[in-house]
């Protein structure tokens, strides 16, 4: 009867010993066990003294955080620079393996490693993690493996998850200043109204003096703080779970949040514009790969993350199918831009479609570069508004009782 074999986990261990010229030495090497890191080492021409499992604290600078796109972005181009070199496969999974610091991403690197070495294709090991490897990434793979392009295709795959991770990047970028002071100015209120408005409040009480209508509004906001705060805070944190519950299991909310961010003024314009170009980047990527249209468009569907853009291209697939040229099928959807329009007739006239999508896709890439320079200067405004409403009012309010009786004396 057959057993079946559980598959080893690596594990990194710590090492001192003497080199060749009997030098102390010291380092860290990745093995499944105590006496495999021992083999390694003296395969390296290290007579090891002490081997240990290496420790792991909540000071570990990030090794045990999660894996995130940035990473897998990098594991590509680490992958595509290694077999370009022409480093066989294995062998370049362990090298970056090796390398990595992550401690998840080192296992689910080990763990694709052990599939492949076993004669599983290397992307059919990628979809076995579809968490981290999508339909696209994996489809493209597979193209690559098919046409005996790998090295190329994971160049052309890091290229794009590269690009797509650094519009992310820059967009997010661009929020956090603004969400930042908001969130600051929101807090900085609430401690005021707490803390400072009731001592303001005991001062007033003693000058038996009638109080500006303003002052009276804001201790009565300070009093309703002061016992609801915790009922607030439970509040506004209840209202974002439901909200982010609601878009996970409502399909139709999370549609309505699609729709309703494209509205918003400057940020739907940016929000338009980086998925315009993440379609054309997609498209442009997965046409290059020699995969049929229809299947591509498939693909892009998926990709452009967000329902306008979705049924948009899925439209377009629907149109192609039938038999109608990509340009018009964009151009009836009316989502598109009339350059988008136009870029797409000149590539499938000339016979250089992926070249002027991949044209397209930088061009709105440095359109929401542009966009997300000029975000901080445009938000300015508002949120000197917003801090000299919430701080600026509360100050006003406590000063102008103090003001009144020095205009009395």
């Amino acid at each position: 009867m057959a057993t079946k074999t559980k598959e080893a986990k690596r594990v990194t261990f710590a090492w001192q010993g003497k080199d060749k010229s009997g030098n102390l030495s010291k380092g860290k090497i990745d093995a499944e066990s105590i006496a495999a890191a021992k083999t390694l080492l003296r395969k390296q021409g290290i007579n090891p003294g002490k081997v240990a499992k290496e420790r792991t604290s909540i000071f570990s600078g990030g090794r045990n955080k999660a894996i995130k796109p940035l990473d897998i972005a990098f594991f590509t181009r680490q992958m595509a620079t290694m077999m370009k070199a022409g480093v066989p496969i294995i062998q370049a999974l362990d090298i970056v393996a090796q390398g990595a610091e992550k401690i998840k991403l080192k296992e689910l690197i080990y763990k694709i490693r052990t599939d492949v070495s076993g004669g599983t294709d290397f992307s059919t090991a990628l979809s076995k993690h579809p968490d981290y490897f999508d339909d696209l990434f994996c489809s493209l793979i597979q193209a690559g493996e098919a046409s005996g392009q790998l090295e190329t295709m994971l160049d052309r795959v890091a290229t794009y998850k590269e690009k797509v991770e650094a519009l992310k990047a820059k967009i997010k970028k661009a929020l956090t200043y603004p969400t930042a002071v908001i969130i600051v100015a929101i807090i900085v209120t609430a401690i005021l109204l707490v803390k400072v408005v009731p001592v303001f409040d005991d001062v007033f009480s003693s000058f038996g003096a009638e109080l500006p209508a303003f002052t009276l509004w804001v201790i009565g906001l300070s009093e309703f703080a002061q016992k609801y705060w915790f009922f607030a805070l439970l509040g506004i944190i209840a209202a974002i779970v439901a909200f982010v519950q609601a878009k996970k299991r409502s399909q139709k909310f999370a549609d309505f949040v699609d729709r309703t961010l494209l509205k918003i003024p400057i940020i739907g314009s940016i929000v338009n514009e980086a998925i315009i170009a993440r379609f054309a980047r997609t498209l442009a990527t997965t046409f290059a790969a020699g995969v049929p249209l229809v299947q591509a468009l498939d693909s892009t569907a998926g990709a452009t993350g967000n329902v306008v853009y979705r049924n948009a291209t899925l439209q377009i697939r629907n149109g192609v199918s039938t038999g109608q040229s990509l340009t018009n099928a964009i151009n009836m959807t009316g989502v598109f831009p009339v350059m988008v329009v136009q870029m797409t007739s000149i590539g499938e006239e000339a016979g250089s479609l992926d070249a002027m999508l991949d044209k397209v896709a930088t061009f709105y890439e440095e359109a929401v570069d542009n966009a997300v320079d000029n975000l901080s200067s445009l938000l300015e405004p508002l949120i000197m508004c917003i801090l000299g409403v919430l701080v600026g009012g509360l100050v006003i309010a406590m000063y102008l009782p103090i003001f009144q009786l020095g205009n009395v004396v």
